[in-house]
């Protein structure tokens, strides 16, 4: 055999070696996973529907949705109720706010299975009968939109800020409001909207 051959030889059988040594030390470690997988609980898949019941304004609503479905999706897409408005669906302009209790939620980071068992209210759900609730007569009142598109999530977050306790003064107002944007910059006419409804607000 020629130095060649027998180099060629020689390189093969290393690489059968470390092949059979990397192939023998898997084995255990592929063992183990085995076991473990069969042991392990199976995980649900996400997209297969679940039962939910959101009560929302006052209604229980019966719904099978995919588990990741968010309270605003379930809100517009199930339940057909579109005041609450998708914005930059990453919970940094507030146009989706509703209440989930008493606090303000920006419903586009909410779950829908974690807001069942609590009243949800919407835009839709604020008037009485035939009469505006007073925040919404006070944004008619003092202008306090524009193209509108924000103002669902604007009022739904006043109501809150106002039950919180803080619509005391202006300064307070702008603070508790600043995670609602208005790209029409009507900021100053929400103030005042705010300070209108207040006290009938509180006063009920």
């Amino acid at each position: 055999m020629s130095d060649k051959s027998s180099s060629r030889a020689s390189a093969f059988d290393r690489r059968a070696f470390m092949a059979g040594v990397a192939g023998s030390a898997l084995v255990p470690m592929t063992a183990r996973a085995a076991t473990q997988d069969a042991n392990a609980p199976v995980a649900q898949d996400p997209a297969l529907p679940v039962e939910v019941t959101l009560h929302v304004n006052g209604k229980d609503k019966r719904l099978s949705i995919d588990a990741r479905t968010t309270v605003l999706d379930a809100l517009r897409e199930q339940l057909k109720l579109t005041g609450s408005k998708k914005g930059c669906d990453h919970g940094q302009c507030g146009a989706c706010t509703v209440l989930i209790g008493d606090r303000r939620v920006v419903s586009c980071l909410t779950l829908a299975l974690a807001a069942e068992g609590q009243e949800i209210t919407t835009i839709e759900g604020l008037a009485t009968d035939d009469r505006l609730h007073p925040m919404q007569q006070a944004f008619i009142d003092n202008d306090a939109f524009q193209c509108g598109y924000c103002t669902p999530g604007q009022i739904m977050s006043a109501v809150a800020c106002v039950k919180e306790g803080h619509a005391n003064n202006e300064a307070d107002i702008r603070e508790y409001m600043s995670g609602n944007i208005c790209r029409c910059a009507a900021y100053p006419n929400i103030v005042a909207a705010v300070k209108q409804a207040a006290p009938e607000i509180m006063k009920g």
